[in-house]
């Protein structure tokens, strides 16, 4: 005589075993991210206990996925062609290196964001079921954004990107401490009135902690603060130094909150009739192409852009492998290129 096969055992009877929805289930039996650690043992000793097989089930001890399909999203300037930031170009070749080495394969699409980086679309990328992980670039996650991602359920790791609304894993550089150090160059260089340019109120996270370097390393030293607000281009910072330096000429030295708005800021001193260094001194922030090419060449902390990049995907493969790790903000320390825009102030 004969048994009979015992019955196939379907997601939802393990989603009424364990109480979760039939998606839940779905995602713990596929090793996907985006549960609870202790949801996702229920299920699986749900399972267990229903006698269902899983397939390609880990062996003990092994990692539970690996990250084949990178979905890559960078902020844009919608009325340019991406990537116009010369910044996220090294960060993106330092993804596209790592993919290549790794065999991952790549997908990307363009983020359209406003003056203040929020976001004006949301590409279709976002949630992409071909996609095992996103990557975003240079965006601030608003709560629209937020909910989209949760609803992906897909694991996401910010690059020199912020949000107020969930718990990402993140690679920023150390703005607060690199800011400090290229303003203490400054100081070691016996500049005593030193400016900041492109430190408004309303700037982008990144730049408000290296306003906050600035300030650190000013009041430690108990010295003056000076403010040159700027918009966000060389024009705009070309102003903002005119109009700053007649109105207070004992300015030594300027640090720009970035390189673009710093070379502008040099232009406008240039133009002024001023030598630099040997009347003025300037030092930049991330080191991009141009600094290199300035008249003179720029003094600035060089960020390792790439390495950003690289440090991404890593830490997206290991949000997939361990989905219920604590999350993870890697900070790179910039390092001070010397250049010819730093001198000794006159008479000092």
């Amino acid at each position: 005589m004969t048994s009979k096969p015992s019955p196939k055992i379907k997601l939802a009877d393990i989603a009424r075993t364990a109480g979760v929805s039939v998606s839940a289930v779905s995602l713990a039996l596929r090793q996907k991210p985006g549960l609870p650690s202790e949801t996702r043992q229920r299920i699986l000793e749900a399972a267990d206990s229903l006698g269902y097989r899983r397939k390609n089930a880990p062996e003990s001890g092994r990692p539970p996925a690996k990250l084949r399909t990178l979905g890559l999203v960078v902020k844009s300037d919608p009325d340019l062609p991406p990537p116009a930031n010369p910044f996220y170009s090294y960060i993106i070749a330092g993804i596209e290196e790592t993919c290549r080495r790794k065999r991952i394969n790549l997908l990307y699409a363009a983020m359209p964001v406003n003056e203040h980086n929020l976001p004006l679309e949301l590409p279709s990328l976002l949630t992409d079921s071909a996609v095992d992980g996103i990557l975003l670039v240079g965006a601030f996650v608003n709560r629209a954004l937020s909910d989209i991602l949760k609803q992906a359920t897909r694991p996401l790791v910010l690059v020199d990107a912020y949000s107020e609304f969930g718990d990402y894993d993140s690679v920023v550089s150390d703005n607060l401490f690199s800011a400090r150090q290229a303003v203490l160059h400054l100081i070691e260089h016996g500049h005593r009135h030193i400016g900041i340019l492109g430190g408004a109120p309303d700037a982008y996270p990144s730049i408000l902690e290296r306003v906050r370097g600035y300030e650190q390393a000013i009041r430690d030293h108990r010295l003056a603060f000076y403010y040159i607000d700027c918009d966000y281009d060389r024009l705009s910072a070309y102003q903002a130094t005119t109009a700053a330096l007649k109105k207070f000429p004992q300015l030594t030295a300027i640090f720009g909150c970035n390189d673009e708005l710093t070379l502008g800021a040099m232009s406008a001193a240039r133009d002024l009739g001023k030598q630099i260094p040997d009347e003025i001194s300037f030092v930049g922030f991330d080191d991009i192409e141009q600094a290199a090419r300035g008249l003179p060449p720029l003094t600035t902390m060089r960020v390792d852009k790439r390495g950003m990049g690289r440090i991404a995907v890593q830490l997206l493969n290991d949000r997939i492998e361990y989905p219920d790790s604590t999350p993870i903000t890697a900070a790179l320390h910039a390092r001070l290129v010397e250049r010819d825009s730093v001198g000794m102030p006159s008479g000092g």
